[in-house]
Formats: C-alpha cells, structure tokens, sequence
C-alpha cells in the first residue's frame, strides 16, 4: 500500500460569540473539534484566542456548580463593586471612551485567566483529558465576542490546496 506524505497546512477562522451575562462561561469544544476536523490536520496545534481584553479562554471541567464557583472566586478577587482607577474617566488619559460602563473589575479578573490556550491535535482530533473542555470566559457582557482559531499541522489529505494559511472566514455561533 502507498503511503501519502503529509502536507503542512495551516487554517483561521474567527467565531463570533453573543454573551448574554456579566459573567459567563460558554463551552467552545464542539465548535474547535468540528474546526480541527474540518481542517484535516492530524497532528499539530490548535491555538485559540479571545481578541478582547475582557474575555479569556481556560480549558476547564463544565460543571454548573463548578462554574459557579469560579465566578464567585473571581467575584471576590476582584469585585464588581470594588473602587478602580480605569473607571475614572476623569484620571484615565488613553483609550477613553464617552459613555464607557465601569469595568475596572473585569480587566482585573482577565489578568488572572488566559487570553488563549494552545491545544494538542493528535490523530485529527484534540488531546483533552475526560472532564476538559475549552471554555470563552465572558468577564464584562453581555457583549458579541471574537475569538480566533488557528490550527497548524501536518495533514494525510489536505482538504483544499494550501501551502500558508489563508484569510480569515467568519462563523458565529449561537449561546
């Protein structure tokens, strides 16, 4: 039997995701298993990015109980009532914007997550443990987030010619 030489390949998208909390934590793991599979990749990385500075992305267990816990933890790290200087129009002197809600507290909580998590991709599928799933951590919603995904690899079957990775296509999701 012949063997096909893989191909490296490279592929991006951007999905859009409607929050419809203050804090919450939407499960993208379908969305990046159907990416990756889509793709053709069978062993490589899967790096997925929030593009906002009040949104992180945490692999983590989706456990209802569990999710509320960890937003009361970030609660109590960083309150919604708290006293920020970021509020303070009157102080801030970059990125000031009329009419800006106070959300001191949710650039805070986002320091303590992850912007993005870069995943295993072996056999053409992600590498999660039993419980893990790759959570969009919603810290100032309810807002329409972007996140990007990027997936570079070694293919068996490329599933459209490509040599770098092409442009951005667009997908949105629904919470």
């Amino acid at each position: 039997m012949p063997t096909v030489a893989p191909s490296s390949i490279c592929h991006h998208t951007t999905i859009r995701v409607d929050t419809e909390r203050p804090t919450q934590f939407i499960d993208l793991t379908a969305d990046l298993e159907a990416f990756v599979a889509a793709s053709g990749v069978q062993s490589g990385l899967l790096n997925v990015q929030s593009l906002h500075t009040t949104a992180a992305i945490v692999v983590n267990e989706h456990e209802p109980l569990l999710l509320g816990d960890m937003a009361g933890l970030l609660e109590r790290l960083a309150p919604v009532d708290g006293v920020y200087r970021h509020d303070n129009i009157t102080l801030r002197t970059v990125n000031c914007v009329i009419g800006e809600p106070p959300n001191g507290h949710s650039h805070c909580r986002a320091l303590l997550l992850a912007p993005a998590a870069a995943l295993n991709v072996v056999e053409g599928h992600l590498q999660l443990g039993r419980w893990q799933r790759v959570l969009l951590v919603e810290l100032d919603g309810p807002r329409a987030r972007e996140v990007s995904l990027l997936v570079l690899g070694e293919a068996t079957s490329v599933p459209a010619p490509v040599s770098r990775c092409p442009g951005t296509t667009h997908a949105h999701l629904r919470t």
